[in-house]
């Protein structure tokens, strides 16, 4: 097989959805599958649909279209905040967009009157994180500012954690943005469909017996995708960590001395790194790099060191005798090192345990999300 390449479990990517959606419907919330990790791939997309998570969520617009073209029609909401020029292909292939801006949000309902239909707003409050959001004493004048323009719709509220500044989610946060919800309701008039309390950040709330409020629906990627709490790192239980699988081959295999090199540039020795020379350990080199992936979100194979890595080339020392060249390493990754993997042109993507569409009928019944084309 060719490498680099990433093997991907689809049957665990639907244990794992399946997994945090059972759990979460017993709290009242649903769950809005993130896909831009795998930058919007189908079939991992239908495999967190199959494994019960009610719509998608996506950065992009590129990752929502790619959804689209491959027959995807299941609602799909963009989480980052539109760009103006992009607002006519957001409002066609989007059913719903997180938003912060009122020029935004109004160039976005002109674009869903020119195109006689109605979008879906949901308002995102600043609660720590320190990166999108509206100030909280403010989203109940923004929330009339929707209501009152034609063309869209006030969905719901939502708010973000852990994810720029490392601010975790608490009961606190959580019974703030109830409280924000009943506000905005209160001013604004309609009902909140969607009050959406973070990401998987959220799942050590959530999973935990205190009243979960407004809060209907979290936004999960990484806790689906790589099984692990995103701010401790450590795996959640019942869910699997080697959904995705990195391989990569060995282009050479030997041992260097740490002899000063003659002849270096003045600029060079400071980052020379070399393996000494012993019985017991290999240095091996490996076709991947920084280009390709985030070398420091890989977790090394056991007896195996990361030693450094340029943009082409990955350094380990190891002490498997057997590598040779055109030996397959493999790694798994962080949601970091994922993210880059997904989305660099050399690294192809190897699928198992699919299914036929036509044997698609789990526990939670058929679905329909995807339309062949």
């Amino acid at each position: 097989m060719n490498c680099p390449r990433i093997e991907v479990d689809l049957h665990k990517l639907r244990h794992n959805t399946r997994t945090v959606v059972e759990r979460l419907k017993a709290r009242g919330i649903r769950v809005t599958a993130v896909t831009k990790a795998v930058c919007g791939h189908p079939a991992m997309a239908q495999a967190m649909l199959d494994g019960g998570a009610e719509g998608l969520a996506e950065a992009r617009l590129s990752n929502v279209k790619r959804l689209r073209q491959a027959g995807v029609t299941c609602p799909i909401t963009l989480i980052r905040t539109p760009m103006l020029s992009q607002v006519d292909d957001i409002v066609q292939v989007c059913e719903a967009s997180y938003n912060t801006e009122i020029p935004v949000i109004a160039a976005l309902a002109a674009a869903a009157l020119r195109q006689n239909t109605t979008h879906d707003v949901v308002l995102m409050v600043e609660m720590g994180d320190l990166r999108e959001g509206i100030m909280p004493q403010g989203i109940g004048h923004m929330g009339q500012q929707v209501v009152d323009m034609p063309g869209v719709a006030l969905k719901g509220i939502g708010a973000n954690f852990a994810c720029l500044s490392g601010i975790a989610p608490t009961a606190t946060k959580m019974q703030a943005l109830t409280a924000l919800a009943n506000e905005v309701e209160g001013r604004c008039g309609p009902f909140l469909q969607t009050v959406s309390g973070g990401n998987s950040a959220n799942l050590p709330w959530a999973f935990g017996s205190r009243a979960t409020g407004r809060i209907n629906d979290l936004r999960i990627g990484e806790a689906i995708l790589l099984g692990m709490d995103p701010i401790t790192g450590v795996q959640i239980g019942g869910l699997f960590r080697d959904s995705f699988t990195l391989v990569a081959e060995v282009i050479e295999t030997d041992t260097k001395t740490v002899s000063p090199l003659l002849g270096t540039a003045d600029h060079a020795p400071a980052i020379i790194r070399l393996v000494p020379a012993t019985l017991e350990t290999t240095r091996i080199i490996l076709a991947l790099g920084n280009q390709d992936v985030d070398v420091a979100g890989l977790s090394m194979p056991a007896g195996s060191t990361l030693v450094g890595a340029t943009s082409d080339h990955l350094v380990i020392g190891t002490t498997d005798q057997k590598l040779c060249v055109g030996s397959e390493v493999r790694f798994q990754m962080n949601y970091s090192a994922l993210m880059r993997a997904m989305a660099a042109p050399d690294i192809q993507t190897t699928l198992h345990n699919d299914r036929p569409r036509s044997q698609v009928n789990d526990a939670h019944g058929p679905k329909k999300h995807l339309a062949l084309v």
